[in-house]
C-alpha cells in the first residue's frame, strides 16, 4: 500500500515553560502528529510528563480549522497498565510501549484498544522483534528507538536502518495497516535514508525545537521526503 509521510515533534525537546504555545507553533509550522514522552525514572533515566499535562495540552493540539491533531504517547514506563489508562483518559490518541516493560503484552494492547486508542510497541536498538509476530493483529504502531530511551539530543544509531527494513517486510507480508515510527536523532540530513529503510512516521524534537522556523525545518524534511 502506498506510504504517506507523518512528521511528529517530540516534546522532549521543546520549551517546557511554554509548553501550549509550543505545541500550537509546531502544528502551524505543518506537524503531522505530537510525540509526548513519558519518563518514569525507572525504567529510563530521567522524568518527564504525567497525564495531566496531556491533558492540558489537549486543546492546544488542533489545526487553525479546528482539526484534531492526534498526541503520540510514548511510555517508558514500568508496569505499564495502569498509566496507559490514565493517559487513555487525559486525551491521547496513539499509545505505545515498550514489551519488556509489561507484564503480559497482549493484555496491555487490548487494554489501550479498549479505551478507544490505537496501541503500539516500542523496540530500544538492542531489542529483539520476536514478540511482534504473535501479537500483530492488535498493534497499529511499531516504533524503533534509534537512540537509546532516557535523554533527547543523542546521535541516529545506524543499525535501527537494518531493524526498519525488517520491521517493513513483516507489516507489508501482514497487510495490515501499521505505521513504523523511527525515534532518535532524525533530521533534515538523514530523514530520506530513514524513509528508504521503510519507515512512515518520523518523531524529531532538538532538529525541530532547536531551530529558530520550525516551518523552515519542517518544509526541508518534507522536500527530502518527496524527493
Amino acid at each position: 500500500m502506498s506510504r504517506t509521510f507523518c512528521i511528529a515533534p517530540s516534546l522532549l525537546s521543546a520549551d517546557f515553560a511554554r509548553l501550549g504555545e509550543e505545541v500550537r507553533h509546531v502544528i502551524d509550522a505543518g506537524a503531522d502528529w505530537i510525540h509526548f514522552d513519558v519518563m518514569d525514572n525507572h525504567y529510563v533515566p530521567n522524568l518527564t510528563f504525567g497525564p495531566m499535562i496531556c491533558q492540558a495540552l489537549r486543546k492546544h493540539a488542533v489545526k487553525a480549522d479546528g482539526t484534531k491533531v492526534p498526541i503520540d504517547v510514548h511510555l517508558m514506563v514500568q508496569p505499564v497498565d495502569a498509566l496507559a489508562q490514565a493517559f487513555a483518559k487525559a486525551g491521547a490518541d496513539i499509545i505505545t510501549f515498550h514489551p519488556d516493560a509489561s507484564a503480559h503484552v497482549d493484555r496491555t494492547l487490548q487494554l489501550i484498544k479498549a479505551e478507544g486508542c490505537q496501541a503500539g510497541l516500542v523496540f530500544n536498538p538492542a531489542a529483539p522483534l520476536d514478540v511482534l509476530e504473535w501479537v500483530l493483529d492488535k498493534v497499529d504502531v511499531v516504533l524503533l528507538m534509534s537512540v537509546n530511551p532516557g535523554f533527547g539530543g543523542q546521535s541516529f544509531i545506524d543499525s535501527t536502518l537494518r531493524k526498519a527494513d525488517k520491521v517493513r517486510k513483516i507489516i507489508d507480508a501482514s497487510g495490515r495497516d501499521i505505521r513504523l515510527e523511527i525515534d532518535g536523532g532524525v533530521k533534515v540530513d538523514n530523514i530520506r535514508r530513514v524513509a528508504d529503510s521503510g519507515a512512515d512516521t518520523f518523531v524529531a524534537g532538538s532538529a525541530i525545537f532547536g531551530q529558530p522556523d520550525y516551518k523552515a525545518v519542517i518544509d526541508a524534511m518534507r522536500g527530502q521526503l518527496a524527493a
